[in-house]
């Protein structure tokens, strides 16, 4: 299997990877975990070993953001077809629906979770939708948080749980959580919570198509440019790898 900048990528199509999630939510066997690849994530797994370990391992990993793709072109490696979170947790819920499957969303700003379950329990009748704050700093969680969040989780016996703490946290948390999250389907989900609930107002679709999200963002949000700056380091990253190969 190929890689960029040492991050296994697979090439396959939405439709290979919502029919390898259906097959689970079927027949669920171990922990199942959906990553997100973009240029950020890629740069952090770069630095930090064990978020590396973490996205290897994943069952899934959605290309998530459109540098991916262009260092795919660079580096000769057909990545697959790009799906971001937000319309990935957007299908998840769908899904959930006509499986009549019960979902535990955690994290988000305040009661965000919560008012987005809320929301969805009113326009999705057929499944069972349950929010939580779950850990107010994912950079310090509290055993007693922790204890509380799996104790909800054995109670409801979810098939999907999705995550709003923030890259690379939400995936390390719940890898670390592997055990007790056995034959559950579950996705770190980023800001996906604040744009599905409308509180961050997301691109429109023309700009979403040319793959500017970030741009739309930066302009919106101009406290992101350090993030940014993880964008040129990717891509020296990338052109780096490129200069290895050919030489």
């Amino acid at each position: 299997m190929e890689s960029i900048l040492g991050i296994q990528v697979k090439k396959q199509s939405k439709g290979d990877i919502l029919d390898k999630i259906i097959k689970y939510t079927v027949n669920p066997r171990g922990f199942f975990h959906i990553v997100s690849l973009n240029p950020e994530n890629l740069v952090i797994a770069h630095n930090e070993e064990l978020f590396k370990r973490v996205i290897n391992t994943a069952q899934i990993k959605i290309v998530d953001g459109i540098g991916i793709v262009i260092a795919g072109q660079i580096l000769g490696i057909k990545v697959g077809e790009r799906l971001t979170g937000v319309d990935l947790m957007t299908k998840l819920v769908k899904m959930a629906s006509e499986g009549r499957l019960r979902v535990v969303l955690i994290g988000g700003e305040g009661n965000l979770a919560l008012r987005l379950a809320q929301c969805y329990n009113s326009l999705y009748p057929k499944a069972k939708f349950v929010g939580m704050e779950g850990i107010k700093d994912i950079h310090r969680p509290k055993e007693s948080e922790e204890d509380k969040v799996f104790s909800i989780v054995s109670d409801i016996k979810p098939h999907i749980i999705l995550v709003s703490f923030g890259s690379p946290f939400q995936e390390i948390w719940l890898w670390k959580h592997r055990k007790r999250l056995n034959g559950i389907l579950c996705m770190g989900v980023g800001g996906a919570f604040d744009y599905l609930a409308g509180t961050i107002r997301r691109a429109p679709t023309l700009i979403r198509y040319l793959g500017l999200e970030w741009f739309y963002r930066l302009v919106r949000q101009p406290w992101r440019w350090r993030r940014q700056l993880r964008l040129i380091e990717f891509m020296s990253l990338v052109l780096k790898e490129k200069w290895k190969k050919t030489f």
